[in-house]
């Protein structure tokens, strides 16, 4: 039998103030095996911990049960602590009597009851515990980045610094993402170009970067330290080594409709293309969506007007397959469409734009040259409305329920920089709330209403209304003085809401990531692990995981590196001996836990069986205990009941349920 030793924390009052403590102790010392139970304040702390190290070498224990907070807390606390005094790590059980007992009973009756119960089952649980031992698996010391924006360059390139290699995959054109459409930056007004460009540059020349554009990554196997990932590198149809970017296969291209995505459709750009002056790489592309060549076998003028003969209409995607130690997921964000928003007339008017709209448009490289006009007639406007909030905080199944976090920021400094330059322009902005969480953030803000005369407004709009002479007329409320608004606009400005990237989907299912109700990608856990995913070897940076701002943004990028880094330093990795574990005995090899397995684990191979005696070759399930994530999915699926969970087999958690009914 199992000498087991019970401990009991009061986590201060957190559990002490709805659990009698003193009766869960008492109660521990009556179930079979108990030989110690020991109460303490505070037993993760280093007192804590030297208490349990001395009762298991005094006891001589060979198992013990923790009834203190979640496990996902400090499991792997107490697990150290067991094998710092010479016991197995998985020789140990935690209760959770905190969140599923303090948290969320009130009645110290209850709570008490509960804890007795929990405490309990987890002594039925480890009495049949066995020792187990980790794995081994190796570490490719080479890192992926999916995603080219300023969070993936900034983790790049922090990797980069510390001397391991790193991959970029980028989707479009040209590394860079969102931040190198914006103007300036919140709160110093820096030209967002100015940052953005240098590090680019950097990027591309450090010698253990390597960026892949115009490339998505095709598929992702394997384990942490260990992927094996395709990436698709699709044809520019442009020899990125012959070319040498001067632009004349743009200028004579003769078809020059297409919508340019970095000016958010505000204007056209050629089918071969560079998507804007700082672009890294500085290599056209062609849209073979929209090239005449590509569609009708005609034209084919690039080619013709092309010295250093770069243009090939010949050339085709390319796999390439790499392997990887670690997964960074930087994919960025866009933001939201406006189709179920007929109210703010954005279908309706060209002068109704996105707040991003206005950024191309404020750019000396933008659309307009850097001339705020309206863009249904090229004059000036006096009268200017942003309009909050627009898909955010929606109540509605329109939008969505989370704040955006940068729309209050970016429209202040919208309405700043416009009346810095345009002084007799009249600028009013509709909010919900006013929310500057940040440095400096606030006074920022204040700025634009006191030394910039920018009228804020307290209240929601309820229709835009395009009038026969061309203005805008906004009909909105005006909350602190309890009276409706009509405010005639020349230009109506939309904060939109973001959301994460539409790849982002299919990235997380290739990951075997986990995504929330609004897709962002999950962290393992929001305050002790916010830039890792629960899935080993996947770090996220930016705004993938929720909406924040370049700042923020840099910060998490840099946070991921040192994750990443901290991985890559080392030459082999513990692996998780909680692993399912087929009995080859009795496997029919039927598959069927190999189709439920979420991370492609479980594989078949014909193997030569010894069953009483008899010898023959049967198909066999085989587990890749660095895959397996220990999840369970095989042991409930097996028709044949072969298929256990080492550390929580079916006998384990039988116990435990025979333990809460008595």
């Amino acid at each position: 039998m199992q000498r087991i030793g019970v401990f009991v924390c009061y986590c201060g009052s957190n559990i002490a103030a709805t659990v009698d403590m003193e009766k869960v102790s008492e109660k521990a010392r009556l179930e079979p095996g108990v030989v110690h139970v020991e109460a303490y304040q505070y037993m993760c702390s280093e007192a804590g911990q030297t208490k349990v190290i001395a009762a298991i070498k005094e006891n001589q224990l060979t198992a013990i049960v923790v009834s203190a907070c979640s496990p996902r807390m400090h499991e792997l606390t107490f697990r150290k602590a067991a094998r710092r005094a010479g016991l197995n790590p998985y020789m140990v059980e935690v209760a959770n009597i905190r969140e599923q007992c303090s948290w969320i009973h009130k009645d110290i009756e209850e709570g008490t009851e509960k804890a007795m119960i929990l405490t309990r089952a987890a002594i039925a649980k480890v009495s049949l515990n066995a020792p187990l031992t980790e794995g081994e698996s190796p570490v490719t010391k080479r890192a992926l980045v999916i995603g080219g924006g300023i969070a993936g360059i900034q983790t790049a390139l922090d990797i980069a610094e510390a001397g391991y290699e790193v991959d970029i995959v980028e989707k479009t054109p040209s590394i860079g993402g969102r931040m190198a459409q914006i103007d300036k930056t919140f709160p110093t007004l820096d030209c967002s170009a100015c940052i953005l460009t240098p590090k680019m540059v950097e990027a591309a020349t450090h010698e253990n970067i390597t960026i892949y554009t115009y490339s998505e990554v095709e598929n992702v196997s394997g384990f942490i330290g260990d992927f094996t990932v395709d990436i698709r590198k699709k044809a520019r149809s442009v020899d990125m080594v012959k070319c040498t970017g001067c632009g004349d296969c743009q200028v004579k291209c003769p078809f020059k409709k297409n919508k340019n995505e970095f000016n958010s459709g505000l204007d056209g750009r050629s089918a071969i293309y560079i998507p804007f002056a700082q672009a890294i790489p500085n290599v056209p592309v062609i849209d073979r969506t929209q090239c005449i060549k590509f569609k009708t076998g005609k034209c084919g003028l690039c080619a013709k007007v092309c010295g250093p003969d770069a243009i090939d209409f010949e050339q085709q995607d390319e796999i390439v397959t790499q392997a990887y130690g670690a997964i960074v997921v930087a994919t960025g964000f866009e933001t939201i469409p406006l189709d179920r928003f007929g109210e703010y007339a954005y279908d309706q008017s060209p002068d109704v734009i996105t707040s991003l709209e206005l950024e191309r448009i404020m750019n000396a490289a933008g659309p307009t040259n850097g001339e705020l006009v309206r863009l249904s007639d090229g004059a000036k406007p006096k009268n200017m409305v942003f309009i909050q909030c627009v898909g955010s905080r929606d109540t509605t199944c329109r939008g969505k329920s989370y704040c955006s976090k940068v729309c209050c920021m970016y429209t202040a400094k919208h309405a700043m920089l416009i009346r810095d330059k345009y002084p007799d322009m009249n600028v009013t902005v509709f909010y919900i709330d006013v929310r500057t969480p940040g440095k400096a953030f606030d006074e920022f803000y204040r700025r634009a209403t006191e030394d910039f005369g920018v009228d804020y407004v307290k209240g929601q709009v309820g229709k835009v209304l395009p009038q026969p002479d061309g203005k805008l007329l906004v009909c909105g409320v005006d909350l602190l003085d309890n009276k409706q608004l009509e405010v005639e606009a020349d230009m109506v400005v939309l904060a939109t809401a973001i959301q994460p990237d539409s790849s982002v989907r299919k990235v997380a299912t290739m990951l075997t990531a986990s995504v929330d109700t609004n897709h962002f990608l999950t962290e393992a856990h929001p305050k002790l692990r916010p830039v890792e995913s629960p899935t080993g070897g996947i770090f996220l940076s930016g705004v993938c995981q929720g909406p924040k701002d370049i700042p923020e943004t840099v910060a998490q990028a840099g946070a991921a590196a040192v994750k990443v880094i901290g991985l890559l330093a080392k030459d082999k990795l513990l692996t998780n001996p909680c692993t399912a574990k087929p009995d080859e005995h009795l496997c029919n090899g039927c598959s069927a836990c190999a189709h439920v397995c979420p991370y492609k684990a479980i594989t078949y191979e014909e193997k030569e069986i010894n069953d009483h005696g008899i010898r023959e070759m049967r198909r066999v399930a085989q587990i890749n205990e660095a895959l397996c994530q220990g999840c369970g999915a095989c042991t409930v699926t097996c028709p044949s009941g072969v298929m256990d969970l080492q550390g929580f087999s079916n006998r384990q958690i039988i116990a435990e349920v025979d333990a809460i009914c008595k």
